[in-house]
Protein backbone atom coordinates (compact mmCIF):
# COMPACT_ATOMS: atom_id res chain seq x y z
CA UNK A 1 0.00 0.00 0.00
CA UNK A 2 1.25 3.49 -0.26
CA UNK A 3 2.36 5.60 2.35
CA UNK A 4 -0.15 8.55 1.54
CA UNK A 5 -2.67 5.93 1.26
CA UNK A 6 -1.71 4.40 4.39
CA UNK A 7 -1.90 7.61 6.24
CA UNK A 8 -5.09 8.93 5.40
CA UNK A 9 -6.90 5.17 5.57
CA UNK A 10 -5.60 4.93 9.33
CA UNK A 11 -6.63 8.70 9.66
CA UNK A 12 -3.28 9.79 11.03
CA UNK A 13 -3.93 12.37 8.36
CA UNK A 14 -7.06 13.38 7.51
CA UNK A 15 -7.11 14.17 3.50
CA UNK A 16 -4.76 12.72 1.43
CA UNK A 17 -3.37 15.44 -0.02
CA UNK A 18 -2.22 16.76 3.31
CA UNK A 19 -0.46 13.06 3.82
CA UNK A 20 1.28 13.76 -0.02
CA UNK A 21 2.66 16.96 0.47
CA UNK A 22 4.26 16.29 4.28
CA UNK A 23 5.83 13.34 2.46
CA UNK A 24 7.02 15.47 -0.23
CA UNK A 25 8.66 18.40 2.89
CA UNK A 26 10.28 14.89 4.20
CA UNK A 27 8.66 14.96 7.33
CA UNK A 28 7.46 11.21 6.74
CA UNK A 29 10.24 8.96 7.77
CA UNK A 30 9.63 4.82 7.72
CA UNK A 31 12.31 2.74 9.07
CA UNK A 32 14.73 5.65 9.77
CA UNK A 33 14.63 6.77 6.32
CA UNK A 34 12.86 9.81 4.00
CA UNK A 35 9.57 8.59 2.29
CA UNK A 36 7.58 9.86 -0.46
CA UNK A 37 4.06 9.20 -1.23
CA UNK A 38 4.41 6.27 -3.52
CA UNK A 39 6.39 4.30 -1.37
CA UNK A 40 5.12 1.04 -0.47
CA UNK A 41 4.09 0.04 3.18
CA UNK A 42 4.44 -3.15 4.79
CA UNK A 43 3.23 -4.46 8.28
CA UNK A 44 6.23 -4.10 10.75
CA UNK A 45 7.24 -0.70 9.24
CA UNK A 46 8.16 2.05 11.51
CA UNK A 47 6.79 5.58 10.48
CA UNK A 48 8.28 8.66 12.04
CA UNK A 49 5.65 11.63 11.29
CA UNK A 50 6.36 15.43 11.95
CA UNK A 51 3.17 17.32 12.72
CA UNK A 52 4.45 21.09 13.27
CA UNK A 53 5.78 20.46 16.95
CA UNK A 54 4.78 16.97 17.01
CA UNK A 55 6.32 14.16 16.45
CA UNK A 56 4.43 10.87 16.12
CA UNK A 57 6.34 7.45 15.72
CA UNK A 58 3.74 4.38 14.66
CA UNK A 59 4.77 0.58 13.97
CA UNK A 60 2.14 -0.66 11.32
CA UNK A 61 0.20 -3.64 12.56
CA UNK A 62 -2.03 -3.87 9.06
CA UNK A 63 -3.08 -2.72 5.79
CA UNK A 64 -6.43 -2.61 4.73
CA UNK A 65 -7.33 -0.33 1.41
CA UNK A 66 -10.90 0.63 3.33
CA UNK A 67 -11.46 0.57 6.79
CA UNK A 68 -14.81 2.03 9.37
CA UNK A 69 -13.58 4.75 11.81
CA UNK A 70 -13.72 2.92 14.95
CA UNK A 71 -11.33 0.35 13.20
CA UNK A 72 -9.05 2.71 11.96
CA UNK A 73 -6.60 2.17 14.86
CA UNK A 74 -6.45 -0.86 14.54
CA UNK A 75 -3.94 -0.60 11.67
CA UNK A 76 -1.26 0.91 13.80
CA UNK A 77 0.60 1.11 17.20
CA UNK A 78 1.86 4.18 18.61
CA UNK A 79 5.13 3.93 19.91
CA UNK A 80 6.08 7.52 21.37
CA UNK A 81 4.35 10.84 20.77
CA UNK A 82 6.62 13.92 21.54
CA UNK A 83 5.87 17.65 21.85
CA UNK A 84 2.39 19.07 21.14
Amino acid sequence: MRLDKFLKVSRLIKRRSVAKELCDKGRVCVNGRAAKAGTEITEGDQLNISLGKKVLEVEVKKTATTVKAEEAGELYTILSEKGK
